[in-house]
């Protein structure tokens, strides 16, 4: 689950966050896709880190 959330999430944000920086011409797909390699190598380690907190503190919010 954190594999796949981390992939679609990053995509999705990276995507918007390179639309609005560049716009949508011939350099937004090299563009995009590195930026989401960069933030998925930072975001899927970062999931796997804190997923227990977040599991934790849902069990607290949500007995």
């Amino acid at each position: 689950m954190a594999l796949l959330l981390s992939i679609a999430m990053t995509m999705v944000v990276s995507a918007v966050s390179t639309l609005r920086g560049v716009g949508l011409g011939p350099e937004f797909m090299s563009v995009w896709l590195s930026s989401w390699g960069l933030s998925w190598i930072v975001a899927f380690p970062t999931v796997l880190v804190i997923l227990p907190l977040v599991r934790r503190l849902t069990g607290w919010l949500c007995p």
